[in-house]
């Protein structure tokens, strides 16, 4: 299907748009769990927040999406994550497992409501467009955050449940962020 360039700038600003909330919204639940588990590390650095800026980093919330959407990509982004000491949080590491999957957990809830209202209200014209959008970032961030790779979320998870050895590469695996994800995704 060709898109118009008219559709091609709605789909970018609706991408952009979903993307702002969805971040926000995993990123302040990181935050906000890591303060109930006794770690106020995201709270001093201002970063239990619902105000998006504070959660955007330019090229991976930004300018990674808008590229793929001008492919005819499905849109895919990042936030700028939120710092969290593991070590003062509760529940040593499944305290981190909770911490981690609750932003994941937040998105696959924004996908299913989006689903509910896309099915229930059954959406025409740009409103089509904006759920079409909105449940595929939040679906998408949802599976790729659950992958038991670090940083991901997912690894929070895994790293709860495996042997220090393990523990051990993926703290090393995890000291190169971004990087390690590009080479893991090649």
């Amino acid at each position: 299907m060709l898109m118009t360039e008219d559709s091609i700038v709605i789909r970018i600003v609706f991408a952009l748009a979903v993307l702002a909330i969805s971040i926000t919204i995993h990123e302040f639940l990181h935050g906000y769990v890591a303060l109930l588990l006794g770690d106020d590390t995201a709270h001093r650095d201002g970063r239990l927040s619902l105000n998006p800026i504070n959660h955007i980093d330019p090229f991976a919330t930004v300018l990674l999406p808008v590229i793929l959407v001008l492919f005819g990509l499905p849109p895919f982004g990042a936030a700028k994550p939120v710092p969290v000491n593991f070590a003062r949080l509760k529940f040593e590491e499944f305290g981190g497992a909770l911490v981690g999957i609750v932003g994941p957990l937040s998105n696959l809830v924004l996908a299913i409501i989006g689903g509910f209202i896309y099915s229930t209200f059954d959406p025409t014209g740009l409103w089509e467009v904006w759920w079409a959008i909105f449940i595929s970032i939040n679906v998408g961030f949802f599976v790729f955050n659950m992958i038991p790779f670090p940083p991901l979320d997912g690894s929070r998870v895994l790293y709860a449940f495996a042997p220090e050895p393990v523990q051990r590469f993926m703290e090393q695996i995890e000291r190169y962020g971004l990087a390690a994800i590009a080479v893991f995704m090649l």
